[in-house]
Protein backbone atom coordinates (compact mmCIF):
# COMPACT_ATOMS: atom_id res chain seq x y z
CA UNK A 1 0.00 0.00 0.00
CA UNK A 2 1.30 3.45 -0.89
CA UNK A 3 2.07 5.57 2.17
CA UNK A 4 0.43 8.99 2.54
CA UNK A 5 3.89 10.59 2.51
CA UNK A 6 4.03 9.61 -1.18
CA UNK A 7 0.73 11.33 -2.07
CA UNK A 8 -0.20 14.99 -2.48
CA UNK A 9 -3.78 16.24 -2.60
CA UNK A 10 -4.55 18.83 -5.27
CA UNK A 11 -7.84 20.74 -5.33
CA UNK A 12 -8.77 22.57 -8.50
CA UNK A 13 -10.63 25.73 -7.59
CA UNK A 14 -9.82 27.92 -10.55
CA UNK A 15 -12.98 27.51 -12.60
CA UNK A 16 -15.08 30.45 -13.67
CA UNK A 17 -18.36 28.83 -12.49
CA UNK A 18 -20.23 30.75 -15.17
CA UNK A 19 -23.32 28.52 -14.88
CA UNK A 20 -23.57 28.91 -11.09
CA UNK A 21 -22.82 32.61 -11.10
CA UNK A 22 -20.49 32.38 -8.08
CA UNK A 23 -17.29 30.65 -6.97
CA UNK A 24 -18.35 27.03 -6.45
CA UNK A 25 -15.69 26.32 -3.83
CA UNK A 26 -17.45 28.71 -1.48
CA UNK A 27 -21.00 27.43 -1.98
CA UNK A 28 -22.28 26.26 1.39
CA UNK A 29 -23.72 22.85 2.18
CA UNK A 30 -24.80 22.64 5.80
CA UNK A 31 -22.89 25.92 6.44
CA UNK A 32 -19.62 24.36 5.26
CA UNK A 33 -17.96 25.57 2.01
CA UNK A 34 -17.77 22.97 -0.75
CA UNK A 35 -13.98 23.11 -0.88
CA UNK A 36 -13.80 22.13 2.80
CA UNK A 37 -15.43 18.78 1.95
CA UNK A 38 -12.67 18.09 -0.61
CA UNK A 39 -10.05 19.06 2.00
CA UNK A 40 -11.66 16.76 4.61
CA UNK A 41 -11.75 13.79 2.20
CA UNK A 42 -8.09 14.25 1.21
CA UNK A 43 -6.60 14.98 4.64
CA UNK A 44 -6.29 11.41 6.00
CA UNK A 45 -4.69 10.17 2.76
CA UNK A 46 -2.09 12.77 1.77
CA UNK A 47 1.00 14.50 3.12
CA UNK A 48 0.14 17.94 1.72
CA UNK A 49 -2.84 19.68 0.11
CA UNK A 50 -2.39 22.26 -2.64
CA UNK A 51 -5.21 24.49 -3.87
CA UNK A 52 -4.89 25.64 -7.48
CA UNK A 53 -6.64 29.00 -7.74
CA UNK A 54 -5.77 32.57 -8.61
CA UNK A 55 -8.20 33.72 -5.91
CA UNK A 56 -6.62 34.83 -2.63
CA UNK A 57 -9.96 34.06 -0.94
CA UNK A 58 -8.74 30.45 -0.64
CA UNK A 59 -5.92 31.52 1.67
CA UNK A 60 -8.42 31.34 4.57
CA UNK A 61 -7.95 27.54 4.50
CA UNK A 62 -4.25 27.96 5.46
CA UNK A 63 -3.09 25.57 2.76
CA UNK A 64 -0.52 26.05 0.02
CA UNK A 65 -2.22 27.91 -2.84
CA UNK A 66 -0.72 28.28 -6.31
CA UNK A 67 -1.85 30.18 -9.38
CA UNK A 68 -2.73 28.52 -12.68
CA UNK A 69 0.29 28.46 -14.99
CA UNK A 70 -1.95 29.17 -17.98
CA UNK A 71 -4.91 31.46 -17.35
CA UNK A 72 -8.45 30.41 -18.31
CA UNK A 73 -7.29 27.13 -19.82
CA UNK A 74 -9.49 24.81 -17.75
CA UNK A 75 -8.60 21.65 -15.86
CA UNK A 76 -5.67 20.65 -18.10
CA UNK A 77 -3.87 23.81 -16.90
CA UNK A 78 -5.03 23.30 -13.31
CA UNK A 79 -3.78 19.71 -13.21
CA UNK A 80 -0.50 20.70 -14.84
CA UNK A 81 -0.03 23.54 -12.32
CA UNK A 82 -0.76 21.24 -9.39
CA UNK A 83 1.60 18.53 -10.62
CA UNK A 84 4.38 21.10 -11.14
CA UNK A 85 4.00 22.24 -7.52
CA UNK A 86 3.76 18.71 -6.11
CA UNK A 87 6.77 17.00 -4.55
CA UNK A 88 5.31 13.48 -4.77
CA UNK A 89 4.88 11.00 -7.62
CA UNK A 90 1.23 10.28 -6.74
CA UNK A 91 -1.37 13.01 -6.62
CA UNK A 92 -5.05 12.82 -5.77
CA UNK A 93 -6.78 15.49 -7.81
CA UNK A 94 -10.26 16.77 -6.99
CA UNK A 95 -12.42 19.58 -8.26
CA UNK A 96 -13.85 21.86 -5.58
CA UNK A 97 -17.49 21.14 -6.45
CA UNK A 98 -18.02 17.59 -5.17
CA UNK A 99 -19.12 18.11 -1.54
CA UNK A 100 -20.25 14.51 -0.98
CA UNK A 101 -16.80 13.08 -1.79
CA UNK A 102 -15.42 10.68 0.82
CA UNK A 103 -12.00 9.37 1.82
CA UNK A 104 -13.38 5.86 1.14
CA UNK A 105 -13.81 6.62 -2.57
CA UNK A 106 -10.32 8.16 -2.77
CA UNK A 107 -8.87 5.15 -0.96
CA UNK A 108 -10.18 2.94 -3.79
CA UNK A 109 -8.10 4.95 -6.28
CA UNK A 110 -4.99 4.49 -4.12
CA UNK A 111 -5.66 0.74 -3.83
CA UNK A 112 -5.81 0.54 -7.64
CA UNK A 113 -2.22 1.84 -8.08
CA UNK A 114 -0.19 -0.50 -10.29
CA UNK A 115 3.08 -0.41 -12.20
CA UNK A 116 1.69 0.89 -15.47
CA UNK A 117 -1.27 3.25 -14.91
CA UNK A 118 -0.44 6.95 -15.00
CA UNK A 119 -3.99 8.09 -14.29
CA UNK A 120 -6.55 6.21 -12.21
CA UNK A 121 -9.98 7.83 -12.37
CA UNK A 122 -13.27 7.09 -10.70
CA UNK A 123 -16.15 5.87 -12.84
CA UNK A 124 -19.69 6.32 -11.60
CA UNK A 125 -23.00 5.62 -13.36
CA UNK A 126 -21.09 4.87 -16.57
CA UNK A 127 -19.28 8.24 -16.53
CA UNK A 128 -15.55 8.68 -15.99
CA UNK A 129 -14.52 11.29 -13.44
CA UNK A 130 -11.14 12.78 -14.42
CA UNK A 131 -11.48 15.28 -11.56
CA UNK A 132 -11.77 12.51 -8.99
CA UNK A 133 -8.57 10.80 -9.93
CA UNK A 134 -5.03 9.86 -9.06
CA UNK A 135 -2.37 11.30 -11.38
CA UNK A 136 1.32 10.45 -11.55
CA UNK A 137 3.50 13.53 -11.55
CA UNK A 138 5.43 12.18 -14.53
CA UNK A 139 2.61 13.10 -16.96
CA UNK A 140 2.92 16.85 -16.35
CA UNK A 141 5.10 17.45 -19.42
CA UNK A 142 2.57 15.74 -21.68
CA UNK A 143 -0.16 17.98 -20.25
CA UNK A 144 2.10 21.01 -20.72
CA UNK A 145 2.59 20.08 -24.39
CA UNK A 146 -1.18 20.00 -24.88
CA UNK A 147 -1.46 23.48 -23.36
CA UNK A 148 1.27 24.75 -25.65
CA UNK A 149 -0.70 23.38 -28.60
CA UNK A 150 -3.82 25.09 -27.23
CA UNK A 151 -5.48 21.72 -26.62
CA UNK A 152 -7.63 22.21 -23.54
CA UNK A 153 -9.87 19.15 -23.60
CA UNK A 154 -9.04 17.02 -20.58
CA UNK A 155 -10.29 13.81 -22.19
CA UNK A 156 -7.84 14.26 -25.07
CA UNK A 157 -4.94 14.72 -22.63
CA UNK A 158 -5.98 11.66 -20.61
CA UNK A 159 -6.16 9.48 -23.74
CA UNK A 160 -2.49 10.29 -24.36
CA UNK A 161 -1.64 8.64 -21.01
CA UNK A 162 -1.97 5.12 -19.62
CA UNK A 163 -5.20 5.33 -17.66
CA UNK A 164 -7.67 3.02 -16.01
CA UNK A 165 -11.04 3.46 -14.37
CA UNK A 166 -12.16 2.34 -10.94
CA UNK A 167 -15.86 1.56 -11.15
CA UNK A 168 -17.65 2.65 -7.99
CA UNK A 169 -20.50 0.68 -6.43
CA UNK A 170 -23.93 2.19 -6.39
CA UNK A 171 -23.54 3.17 -2.72
CA UNK A 172 -20.75 5.58 -3.69
CA UNK A 173 -22.52 7.22 -6.64
CA UNK A 174 -23.78 10.25 -4.71
CA UNK A 175 -20.24 10.97 -3.50
CA UNK A 176 -19.19 11.88 -7.05
CA UNK A 177 -22.02 14.32 -7.77
CA UNK A 178 -20.71 17.69 -8.84
CA UNK A 179 -22.48 21.00 -9.03
CA UNK A 180 -22.66 23.17 -12.13
CA UNK A 181 -26.18 24.51 -11.85
CA UNK A 182 -28.61 25.53 -9.13
CA UNK A 183 -30.71 22.46 -9.98
CA UNK A 184 -27.73 20.16 -9.32
CA UNK A 185 -27.07 22.01 -6.07
CA UNK A 186 -30.62 21.17 -4.98
CA UNK A 187 -30.01 17.49 -5.85
CA UNK A 188 -26.89 17.46 -3.69
CA UNK A 189 -28.70 19.09 -0.78
CA UNK A 190 -31.41 16.42 -1.05
CA UNK A 191 -28.80 13.62 -1.21
CA UNK A 192 -26.92 15.07 1.77
CA UNK A 193 -30.01 15.44 3.90
CA UNK A 194 -31.56 12.20 2.69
Amino acid sequence: MINKTEITGIILAGGKSSRMGSDKGFLLLNDIPFVQYSINALKPLVSEIIIVSDSKDYDVFKLKRINDITKDAGPVAGICSGLEASKTEYNLILSCDIPLITSTVLQKLIQAIDDTSEIIQAESSGKTMPLIALYKRSIKDRFKNFLEQDERRLRVAIKACKYKNVVLNEIHQNSTLNVNTKKEFKQIEDAYNG
